[in-house]
């Protein structure tokens, strides 16, 4: 995700406080061809990111810890259903990304300004509807609290995916040095410890603290570079293992079980949920009217690499698939290597995600405080939220249950179903077609009954997981 100092967070006027000549000026009921064109072209700037520049970050903001979960995923729907699934919800994803940029530019000339955030453009989007304008304001801040559920849930992620994979590989290494001090003493009876993976997050605990007091997210541009270096390495050589070593002769379930599809649904929405970028980095392109196709490019590499490697690790690993594809990687030094070098990148992303929710919840409390405390209180704040992720993390240290949780509660709302309802706010007065509402409608829809269901799934599976432990589960391997 894009760090959020690469949004304008500055306030225009509501469309209620504009004259009817001024909104009549400002949004004329028919846009000629060449308005969009200087409008985009005022958006540009010469510092602003080029189209490779652009396509590197789409592709970043997608490419995470969901990417390892989506063998799983497929597991979930089947292997034919799973990848057929990820490629519609790719497609629908697409579109409503493309959706919000539309909407985003439609409101931007009304209002005179060069760009508006997500949340803006929904508090706009519901002042052109006259029995909504008083309830604006709720609609940001609506938007604002699940960008904050997203982000925080991304951190508990974090946490998760980094005790599971850490706690392996210091267990492989203790499996190996006592492997050598028995061929060494001929023991033939030697225990190997074992910490459970909370611990791993106490131990994380500290070391993130102190990263997100980072004051500004440019010192970490070295380091976010050589992650983003490793990650491409490691994942590069997670497929190459999982092509490589596929499970012959092929009898895997071609359809999952239906109680499990909401579970697909959770983990492949969160893979997905990368709309939050969108916005960010148009607004930020020297030439955003390339912004479109970039968007479609990347998107698409985005969605066949999901497609490729969902359906690659599952027909390697089978139904003993993981949480996360290298919670299965053999325990050669190697692909140890690889959990390390994947865990490093993950790490210093979550400044990185950090820095949305922080930049929404902790200004307004800060500014409320003398100017000595100001500094001790945004660092108090900043380390209760890291707290606060970590305990939640602790209560839920289940990687596959946490993602689809988290991509069930939040990401289904910011991926499916605002922009549609989103786009039949912003068009209201032009008037839009009764295809493009049922259109809206549906993928609404689709987007709210999936939310249901893959809350409900999960939450169940977490109660029953903690229950009556993971071996009398149904969904994924601990």
């Amino acid at each position: 995700m894009l760090a959020s100092s690469d949004i304008d967070r500055g306030e225009a006027p509501l469309l209620s406080d504009q004259n009817p000549s001024e909104m009549d000026a400002l949004c004329p009921s028919t846009l000629g061809p060449s308005r969009p064109q200087r409008r985009y072209e005022r958006f540009g700037e010469q510092s602003g990111t080029t189209v490779l520049q652009t396509l590197i970050h789409i592709l970043k903001g997608n490419i995470g810890t969901g990417l390892l979960s989506l063998p799983l995923a497929v597991k979930n729907a089947g292997l034919v259903l799973g990848p057929v699934s990820l490629l519609g919800m790719g497609i629908i994803a697409l579109h409503c990304m493309e959706v919000l940029v539309k909407c985003s530019h439609h409101l931007s000339a009304k209002l005179n300004r060069p760009s508006l955030t997500y949340s803006e453009a929904v508090q706009y989007g519901m002042e052109n509807v006259s029995w909504l304008r008083r309830h604006s304001h709720f609609g940001k801040q609506t938007v604002n609290l699940f960008l904050v559920i997203t982000q925080l849930g991304f951190c508990c992620v974090y946490f998760v995916f980094l005790s599971d994979n850490i706690k392996q590989v210091v267990e492989a290494a203790n499996a190996t040095t006592i492997s050598c001090q028995i061929n060494h003493t001929n023991q033939t009876q030697v225990s190997v410890p074992s910490f459970d993976s909370r611990i791993y997050m106490l131990f994380f605990l500290p070391a993130f603290v102190l990263l997100v007091f980072t004051p500004s997210l440019k010192y970490l541009a070295p380091l976010s570079l050589v992650a983003n270096v490793v990650m491409t390495l490691s994942l590069a050589l997670i497929y190459f293992y999982s092509v490589t070593n596929i499970r012959y002769p092929i009898d895997l379930p071609k359809v999952g079980r239906a109680r499990d599809y909401p579970l697909f649904f959770g983990t492949a929405i969160f893979a997905f949920e990368g709309i939050g970028v969108v916005l960010p980095l148009e607004n930020k392109m020297q030439k955003p009217k390339s912004f479109l196709w970039v968007l479609y490019l990347g998107m698409g590499t985005v969605t066949l690499l999901y497609i490729s490697l969902g359906t690659v690790g599952y027909m390697c690993f089978g139904a003993d698939i993981g949480g996360s594809i290298t919670l299965n990687l053999p325990n050669c030094w190697m692909y140890q290597a690889v959990k390390l070098l994947y865990c490093f990148g993950i790490f210093i992303t979550f400044a990185l995600q950090f820095y949305v929710p922080a930049e929404i919840l902790i200004p307004p409390v800060v500014a409320r405080v003398s100017d000595s405390w100001k500094r001790p209180v945004d660092l108090l704040l900043r380390t209760s939220l890291v707290i606060f992720t970590c305990a939640l993390a602790i209560l839920i240290p289940m990687l596959d249950l946490v993602i689809s949780l988290v991509g069930s509660v939040s990401s289904s709302f910011l991926a499916l179903i605002f922009p549609p309802l989103l786009q039949i706010l912003t068009f209201h007065r032009e008037g839009v077609s009764p295809l493009v509402v049922l259109k809206n409608v549906l993928i609404s829809l689709i987007g709210f009954v999936g939310f249901v269901s893959g809350t409900y799934v999960a939450i169940h599976q977490i109660i029953s997981r903690s229950t009556h432990g993971p071996e009398e589960a149904s969904y994924g391997v601990q």
